[in-house]
């Protein structure tokens, strides 16, 4: 294949979540044979080899809700695939989601097939780590009556974990904020928003978090069984990168 045809089968965007699904969307379109493309991110330079699709929020809104009405769970297989924000996934991603469109959401099972079989592979571990956060995530009281919580999870999974607990603690005021990426959500007990934070010092506690806290501490020292201490298999099944935030460890 020379260099005019191999460009010619390369697409580049803008490295967001918007670009990506936009540039999908435009070779789904306009492409007879989207298998056979490349899917990058724009390199630095001003002359990148490939066609630049330009971000379109509109597509790409187009695209996600027709395929989350469509095929449900493949569309959450596409979502956390991008919240994994994992180098190099974008060319399986435009195959799933070509797959999908083709031949229908029994595509999951075709796990021989290589850009399947990634996608796949991807999505669970992100979709195990947002079922951990989902229970080992804490929040403490601030001192205006409103819950914070925090978290360093591998993925970048705020977004289905904060949906999560509009539902789990939908009649309270809380907050999530990632610290390795300086993101936050928000939730007033009837809008869920997310946001970036240059900077950020943890808020005081409230009196009664503290007692909380203190009193915790006592239940968990009082409840385990020195004898039974087994910190091989705490780990094991809670590695210790998720002891951090927990009021207990401490």
């Amino acid at each position: 294949m020379n260099d005019a045809a191999l460009f010619k089968n390369l697409y580049r965007y803008d490295g967001s979540t918007e670009g990506l699904l936009s540039a999908v969307s435009h070779i789904l379109r306009h492409e007879e044979d989207p298998e056979s493309i490349e899917l990058r991110q724009q390199e630095g330079t001003l002359f990148s080899e490939g066609v630049f699709i330009a971000t379109d929020p509109v597509r790409a809104d187009e695209l996600i809700e027709r395929f989350s009405k469509r095929f449900p769970h493949n569309a959450r297989d596409l979502l956390y695939c991008i919240y994994a924000e994992r180098e190099g996934m974008e060319t399986p991603l435009l195959h799933y989601i070509h797959l999908v469109a083709r031949h229908g959401a029994g595509v999951r099972a075709y796990l021989t097939h290589p850009d399947v079989h990634a996608v796949q592979s991807l999505a669970k571990k992100v979709g195990r780590e947002v079922h951990r956060f989902k229970g080992l995530l804490r929040f403490s009281m601030l001192e205006d009556g409103s819950y914070l919580a925090q978290m360093e999870p591998d993925f970048n999974i705020i977004q289905p974990v904060s949906r999560f607990f509009t539902r789990r603690l939908g009649d309270q005021n809380w907050f999530i904020y990632d610290v390795k990426r300086s993101l936050v959500s928000r939730w007033d007990r009837s809008a869920l928003e997310f946001g970036t934070l240059e900077s950020f010092h943890t808020p005081e506690f409230s009196a009664e978090e503290h007692e909380v806290r203190a009193l915790w501490k006592t239940f968990f020292r009082h409840v385990s069984i020195p004898d039974r201490k087994n910190e091989r298999l705490q780990k094991s099944n809670m590695p210790m990168k998720y002891w951090k935030y927990l009021i207990e460890k401490s």
